[in-house]
């Protein structure tokens, strides 16, 4: 029995180390917005009574549909960098909030933005070349998720 119990702390003790890091602020993922209806094109606030939780991070979702729909498929959802601003990562490679109702949907996945105090990042991301800032953002990632940070 002791085995078992030791096998499995160390499995647990294993995914925690291998999460990535991600913004929750507000306790939740996307600042509690329904990661489902962006894929709509709709930035929804999640509802606690339709929630899951995937691999150690809470999500809130509009609906129960929407709360199935993530279940059947939920890394497909998962907000690029771990939910923190895409343009931040790109360009510097920090771990910067967003505002949850700025986003964009690109080759099916869900990039979160910084839009506040006159400063909007998705506005930014288009405008200085998204590829570009998004294969930096994805090499500032890779070394984020190393260091553990």
């Amino acid at each position: 029995m002791r085995f078992v119990v030791s096998i499995f702390f160390l499995f647990l003790s294993a995914q925690l180390l291998a999460q990535e890091p991600a913004n929750l602020k507000k306790g939740d993922a996307a600042e509690g917005y329904d990661v489902v209806a962006y894929f709509s094109n709709e930035a929804i606030e999640g509802d606690k009574k339709f929630s899951a939780t995937h691999k150690g991070i809470k999500y809130k979702f509009s609906s129960a549909q929407n709360l199935e729909t993530f279940k059947e498929s939920p890394n497909f959802y998962i907000p690029q960098y771990g939910g923190y601003c895409a343009y931040a990562v790109g360009v510097k490679g920090e771990k910067i909030g967003v505002n949850p109702k700025t986003f964009q949907i690109i080759d099916n996945k869900l990039y979160l933005f910084y839009n506040s105090w006159g400063v909007n990042t998705l506005e930014k991301w288009n405008d200085e070349g998204a590829q570009a800032l998004k294969e930096k953002a994805d090499a500032h990632w890779e070394n984020i998720v190393k260091e553990g940070s």
